[in-house]
C-alpha cells in the first residue's frame, strides 16, 4: 500500500512503505505560508523497534516534525516514509472525553478501526490491563489522576494497532514521581509490543533515560545538528551517573544552539 501527498512545491511525498526503516525523512523542509522555514533539510532514519528522542529549543519544529510523520500535514519539500501503516500519536494533554469511562475512551479508538462491540470491549480491557489500569475501566475521567489519564491516553494510542508510536511531550505536565513511574511503564510496553517510538521532549534527562538515540535540532529553522547513541542498558534510572554524564554533554550542546540562534528553551 502506498499513499502519496503533494507538498506545496508539488514535489514532496508522504508514503506508506512495506520494507526498510520504520520511518524515513529525506531532505524535509516545512514552512507555513510566506514565513521562514520551520524545518529545513531534515534527514533521519528510524530503525524498526528503535526509541528515538528528539530534543531542541521551543519553536525548533519538533512537534511540526511529528505532525508530518503522522500525516497531519505535508512537507513543503522532501519526503516522509512510514513503514507498515499510519502511526499513532499521543499528545501532551490526554484529551479524553469526560462523559465516557476510561474503557469507553479506549473503545472509541477501536470503533474507528471497525471492530465490533464485543471485540472492542475485550480489546479495551486488555489494553487497560497492559497499562496497569485493569480495575479502572468504569471510572470517569474526573475520577482519574493525571498519571492515570495519561495511561488511558496511551492505551487509546495502542488501540490503533500501529507499530510506530509518536509521543509529543506526553509526560511534561506530570510531577517527577509520576513521570518516573510512567517512564518505566513506557519502556516495558515498548519492549512487549515491539514498538518504534519517536518521542519529543524538552527534558534532556528524560531523553537519555528513555532513548536508544537522541537527536538534537537547531533553533528555527530546525535542522539535525547532532545525534547521540545512548549505550546504557535498560532498565535505567534518571538519576544514574551514566544518564547524568550524557545529559550534561547534551545540555551543553543544546545551550550552544540556543545561544547561537537566539532561541528559548
Amino acid at each position: 500500500m502506498m499513499s502519496v501527498l503533494q507538498g506545496e512545491r508539488g514535489a514532496s511525498q508522504v508514503q506508506v512503505v512495506t520494507a526498510g526503516p520504520a520511518v524515513s525523512l529525506r531532505g524535509v523542509t516545512k514552512r507555513f505560508g510566506t514565513a521562514p522555514n520551520v524545518l529545513e533539510d531534515v534527514s533521519l532514519e528510524v530503525a524498526e523497534g528503535e526509541f528515538l528522542c528528539i530534543l531542541g529549543a521551543s519553536g525548533c519544529g519538533k512537534s511540526t516534525l511529528l505532525g508530518l510523520v503522522a500525516d497531519l500535514d505535508q512537507p513543503t519539500s522532501g519526503s516522509v516514509e512510514v513503514r507498515g501503516g499510519k502511526p499513532s500519536l499521543m499528545f501532551q494533554e490526554p484529551a479524553l472525553f469526560p462523559w465516557l469511562t476510561a474503557r469507553e475512551n479506549v473503545e472509541l479508538a477501536l470503533r474507528l478501526t471497525g471492530a465490533g462491540k464485543k471485540e472492542r470491549r475485550a480489546r479495551a480491557c486488555d489494553l487497560l490491563a497492559l497499562v496497569r489500569l485493569k480495575d479502572a475501566g468504569d471510572k470517569r475521567v474526573h475520577e482519574l489522576s493525571g498519571g492515570m489519564r495519561q495511561r488511558v491516553a496511551m492505551a487509546r494510542s495502542l488501540a490503533q494497532d500501529s507499530h510506530v508510536l509518536l509521543m509529543d511531550e506526553p509526560f511534561a505536565a506530570l510531577d517527577a514521581i509520576t513521570r518516573d513511574v510512567l517512564h518505566e511503564e513506557l519502556v516495558r510496553i515498548r519492549e512487549s509490543q515491539k514498538l518504534t517510538v519517536l518521542f519529543v521532549t524538552h527534558n534532556v534527562r528524560e531523553a537519555v533515560r528513555l532513548g536508544d538515540r537522541v537527536v538534537l535540532l537547531s533553533s528555527r529553522p530546525g535542522r539535525v545538528v547532532q545525534q547521540y547513541a545512548v549505550d546504557i542498558g535498560q532498565p535505567r534510572r534518571i538519576e544514574s551517573p551514566e544518564v547524568s554524564h550524557l545529559s550534561v554533554a547534551i545540555t551543553e550542546d543544546l545551550r550552544t544552539e540556543i545561544r547561537r540562534h537566539g532561541g528559548h528553551s
